[in-house]
C-alpha cells in the first residue's frame, strides 16, 4: 500500500527513497484461522523518516484517497499527528514495534531464517554492519563521522527473554517479505533491548529502523517506558 502511494505521486526521487520505516496497523485485534480481525473503529499507522519533505509527499498523496484497501480491510484516511521529539543519548532502551530482521535474503536461499541468539556478539555485529552501511548510503554523515561511530552494542532484556522461555512463548518467528514480486522468508525478533551507540546512530535507527528490510516495515523501534499518546503535536506541512 505504501509503495503504491509513493508511486502515485510520480516523483522519482521519492519512489526510490528507502530511508523510512513504518509499523503494522495498531488497534484492537483478534487472531483467527482466517487471519487478523480488527475490532477498532480507528487504527493507527506509525510512519517515520528523517526526511520531512518525503513524509509530506507521502501524506499528501495518502490523503487524496477517500479510501484505501489493505489486506481486505477498508480504511479511510482521517488524521495525522506528529510525535514530539524524544531526547536520545548514547544508551537507550528500545522496544520493537515491528519485528527486527538481522540477515538479508536472496532468491532460493534460506540462510535468513537462521536463528542467532540476541545475546551474542554476532547479533550485534550484523546490526552494526547493516546500520553503518545504511548510514553511508543515506549521505547524511561525513566519512569522519562514520568512522567515529564504532561504538555499537545491542544488549537484550534477559529477564524478558527468560519470562518468555518459562511461558514457552517465542520472541523469534519466520516472516514473509516481498521484493520485486519475489517472496523471501526471514527471521524476525521482537524483544526489548538497550542500544549503546553514538547519539547520531540512535537518532538514525529511531527514524529509519534497525536491521534489514526497514523500508518494508521491519525493525521499527520506540523508546521503552514512554507513551506516544502523551507527546502528540499538530502536524505542519512544509512540502510544496
Amino acid at each position: 500500500m505504501i509503495k503504491g502511494i509513493l508511486m502515485k505521486g510520480g516523483e522519482e526521487k521519492f519512489i526510490k527513497y528507502s530511508f523510512y520505516n513504518f509499523s503494522g496497523l495498531k488497534g484492537q485485534t483478534k487472531v483467527s484461522r482466517k487471519g487478523l480481525h480488527f475490532y477498532s473503529s480507528r487504527v493507527t499507522l506509525v510512519f517515520s523518516s528523517p526526511n520531512k519533505q518525503f513524509i509530506d509527499y507521502f501524506l499528501m498523496n495518502l490523503f487524496e484517497f477517500e479510501q484505501v484497501e489493505l489486506g481486505g480491510l477498508f480504511l479511510q484516511p482521517e488524521a495525522v499527528e506528529l510525535e514530539e521529539k524524544v531526547e536520545l543519548g548514547e544508551s537507550l532502551k528500545f522496544i520493537c514495534i515491528s519485528p527486527l530482521v538481522i540477515l538479508n535474503s536472496s532468491f532460493n536461499d534460506s540462510s535468513a531464517k537462521r536463528f542467532i541468539s540476541p545475546d551474542t556478539d554476532a547479533f550485534s555485529d550484523l546490526l552494526y554492519e547493516s546500520t553503518i552501511g545504511r548510514m553511508q548510503a543515506a549521505e547524511m554523515f561525513t566519512d569522519e563521522q562514520i568512522v567515529s561511530f564504532y561504538k555499537f552494542q545491542v544488549v537484550p532484556d534477559k529477564s524478558y527473554l527468560a519470562r518468555l522461555a518459562a511461558a514457552q512463548k517465542k520472541f523469534a518467528r519466520i516472516y514473509p517479505v516481498y521484493d520485486q514480486d519475489v517472496k523471501y522468508e526471514v527471521r524476525g525478533y521482537t524483544f526489548p533491548f538497550t542500544l549503546y551507540a553514538a547519539k547520531e546512530v540512535q537518532e538514525f535507527v529511531f527514524h529509519c529502523g534497525l536491521g534489514q528490510f526497514t523500508h518494508k516495515g521491519f525493525g521499527m523501534l520506540d523508546v521503552a517506558h514512554s507513551n506516544p499518546n502523551s507527546r502528540v503535536l499538530k502536524y505542519e506541512f512544509s512540502y510544496a
